[in-house]
């Protein structure tokens, strides 16, 4: 079951956050990603509308949209990886925007193969200074002149 979050969910989505995106970034120094928890718990997540999808009453993966069009994240629980939670989070949102927009990392290949296979096209590559790594703008629906970097 998808459902809207609220304030009372930050801590079980930064529960999920922080083992994901260590476990999805393996190319990213792990003190990144704590040291930017807190920006993400004080910041992004209050600014966002974020839906979770919950099964037994835990959530097991959420997605989250800032500023009406940017996907700032997209986690789900290792366990429920392959069973279709990303696709319905993803089905979700763009049901409800006209244009998404992502910044994923280059060589997170699973999660960029994802993307393209739900529509979005690469329309910028940047190397992001504090990880030292390409990162992909992707936009959706695609736009033309797109490239595929990933």
């Amino acid at each position: 079951m998808i459902r809207p979050c609220g304030p009372e969910d930050i801590d079980r989505l930064m529960a999920l956050w922080l083992p994901s995106t260590i476990a999805a970034h393996p190319f990213v120094a792990e003190k990144y990603w704590r040291e930017s928890a807190a920006l993400v718990r004080e910041n992004y997540l209050p600014r966002a509308q974020s839906w979770a999808c919950w099964h037994d009453d835990e959530i097991v993966g959420f997605i989250s949209v800032l500023d009406e069009q940017f996907i700032g994240a997209l986690f789900v629980e290792r366990a429920f990886h392959g069973r279709g939670v990303a696709q319905a989070l993803m089905t979700h949102v763009q049901q409800r925007y006209r244009r998404l927009s992502l910044e994923v990392y280059q060589q997170n290949l699973r999660a960029c193969a994802f993307y393209h296979r739900h529509g979005f096209q690469v329309t910028q590559r940047l190397f992001n200074d504090e990880t030292q790594a390409y990162t992909l703008i992707m936009n959706w629906p695609a736009v033309e002149n797109s490239t595929r970097y990933a």
